[in-house]
C-alpha cells in the first residue's frame, strides 16, 4: 500500500493508497502505549547532510552499507488506534558491526562510510510511515535495537525498537528491565513478508502508539 517511488523514500514521506487501509487504524480497544527509554548516549552530535528514509546509501556516495537490508513500516497511533497525521520520527542506530559513527563510541568495529546512521521522516496523513535501513549489530550488554524519536502534535517519546525472536533478548541490558507484556510487547518489530517493491529485503511492522498523539 505504500508507493515505492525512491523520491518518496528520500523525502521520508509515504503517500497511502486508497482509502480501504484507513479502516485499519480505528481501534475501538484502547492501546498500550509504547513506553520511553533511554536515548542512550549516542545521539547524533553531527549528522551527514543525507538524512533521508533510505539509510543504506549515502548521497554522493557509490557504495551501499554493509549488513542485512531491513524495511521497517508501521504506523503512529493514538491511545484510541486513530493515526497521528504528520507525526515526526528522528532515529539513529549502530551499523552492521555494533558501531555508533559518535565521537565517544570507542568500540573497535570498523565505521561504515556507506552507512547514514541516522534520519528524520514524517508518517504520511493517515500515520504511515517507511523506512529502509540494515538490521543493527550487537555491541556489549545489547541486542540488536533501533533508537527512535517520536514527535505528535501534543506529545514526543523517545523509545528503541527491538526485533522479535533475537538471541538474548531477555538479556539485553535494557530491555530485561521490563517485565513480559503488554508494555514490553509494544517494543518488539515483528517479522512480515518482504514488500513487494523491495522484495530481496526483510521487513518488520511496528506501530508506535502515543498517549497524546
Amino acid at each position: 500500500m505504500l508507493v515505492s517511488r525512491r523520491s518518496l523514500i528520500r523525502s521520508g514521506t509515504i503517500t497511502l493508497i486508497g482509502s480501504a487501509s484507513s479502516g485499519l487504524l480505528a481501534s475501538a480497544i484502547k492501546l498500550t502505549p509504547t513506553l520511553a527509554q533511554t536515548s542512550g548516549p549516542f545521539y547524533p552530535t553531527e549528522r551527514p547532510l543525507d538524512q533521508d528514509a533510505d539509510l543504506t546509501i549515502v548521497r554522493g556516495r557509490r557504495g551501499l552499507a554493509r549488513g542485512q537490508i531491513i524495511n521497517v513500516v508501521g504506523r503512529v497511533l493514538n491511545l484510541d488506534g486513530r493515526p497521528v497525521p504528520f507525526a515526526s520520527i528522528d532515529l539513529w542506530q549502530a551499523n552492521a558491526a555494533g558501531r555508533y559513527a559518535h565521537p565517544i563510541d570507542r568500540n573497535p568495529a570498523p565505521l561504515d562510510p556507506n552507512f547514514q546512521g541516522s534520519a528524520k521522516l514524517k508518517a504520511d496523513g493517515n500515520g504511515l510511515y517507511r523506512f529502509r535501513t540494515i538490521k543493527p549489530g550487537r555491541y556489549p550488554g545489547r541486542v540488536p535495537h533501533i533508537h527512535v524519536a517520536v514527535s505528535g502534535d501534543t506529545q514526543r517519546v523517545v523509545t528503541q525498537m527491538y526485533f522479535a525472536g533475537e538471541a538474548g533478548n531477555h538479556d539485553d541490558g535494557v530491555l530485561r528491565r521490563i517485565p513480559n507484556g503488554p508494555l514490553r510487547e509494544r517494543l518488539i518489530a515483528r517479522s512480515i513478508r518482504p514488500l513487494k517493491q523491495d522484495p530481496a529485503a526483510a521487513a518488520y511492522h511496528w506501530d508506535i502508539v502515543l498517549k497524546g498523539g
